[in-house]
C-alpha cells in the first residue's frame, strides 16, 4: 500500500493544496530553490498537475507572495493594545505587528519583496499588496486630522514609516538588530523616535 504520509492532497481544491504545500516548503527551507515538481510530489499529485493553475514556478510564487500580503494587512489591522489607547499606541502597535510579521515568517517575508515572485510590478501594484500600506496611509491622515501630526504629504510620510520598519525587520531577521550595537528595546526606541519626527 502506497505510503500517503506527508501528502496533504487526495482531492477537491488542487489549486489550495498546491500552495499549501509550497508555503510549507517555505517555512522549512526558508526559501524558494523547489521546483514545481518537487510541490507536486509532496502535494501527492502528478508532477504536470501544478500547471493547471500556475503555469510557471513565478506564477506560484507570486500568489504565495500575495497571500502573504493578506497575512500581513490583517496583522496590521487586527493589532490593537489591550487596554484603552490614543492614536499613538495604536501606531506603535501597528508598527509592532509590522515587525512580528516578518521576523516570524523570514521565508514568507523575503518572497514577498523578491523579484523572482512573478512580475514584481504587478505583485507590488496590486490592491492585495499595497493593503498594508494602506494602513498606515490612513492611520496618518487619522493623526493630522485630528491636530496630533504636522500637516505634511501623507504618503512622503508613509514611504519613511515603511522603509523603517522594512529596516528594522530585515536586520532583526538577519539577526544584526542587536543590544551592543543599538541599546536596549531597539524597536520601541526606534518607532519612538519616528513618531517624534511626524508629531506636532
Amino acid at each position: 500500500m502506497q505510503d500517503t504520509t506527508d501528502r496533504p492532497y487526495h482531492h477537491g481544491d488542487l489549486r489550495r493544496a498546491l500552495i499549501d504545500t509550497a508555503m510549507a516548503m517555505l517555512h522549512e527551507d526558508k526559501g524558494w530553490q523547489f521546483t514545481l515538481r518537487e510541490v507536486a510530489r509532496r502535494a501527492g499529485v502528478s508532477h504536470a498537475a501544478p500547471y493547471k493553475h500556475f503555469p510557471d514556478k513565478a506564477s506560484l510564487l507570486a500568489e504565495m507572495a500575495l497571500l502573504g500580503f493578506d497575512r500581513l494587512h490583517k496583522a496590521m489591522t487586527t493589532a490593537k493594545p489591550n487596554r484603552p489607547h490614543s492614536w499613538r499606541d495604536e501606531f506603535l502597535a501597528v508598527g509592532q505587528a509590522y515587525v512580528d510579521f516578518g521576523t516570524s515568517n523570514p521565508g514568507l517575508y523575503r518572497l514577498m519583496f523578491s523579484a523572482e515572485a512573478g512580475n514584481a510590478r504587478d505583485v507590488h501594484l496590486s490592491e492585495r499588496a499595497l493593503a498594508p500600506l494602506g494602513v498606515v496611509i490612513a492611520l496618518l491622515e487619522r493623526g493630522q486630522a485630528e491636530g496630533l501630526l504636522r500637516q505634511r504629504v501623507v504618503r512622503g510620510r508613509a514611504a519613511a514609516c515603511w522603509a523603517q520598519v522594512h529596516g528594522i525587520t530585515m536586520l532583526t531577521m538577519e539577526g544584526l538588530f542587536q543590544l551592543e550595537k543599538v541599546g536596549p528595546n531597539p524597536l520601541d526606541a526606534a518607532l519612538a523616535t519616528l513618531l517624534e519626527g511626524l508629531e506636532n
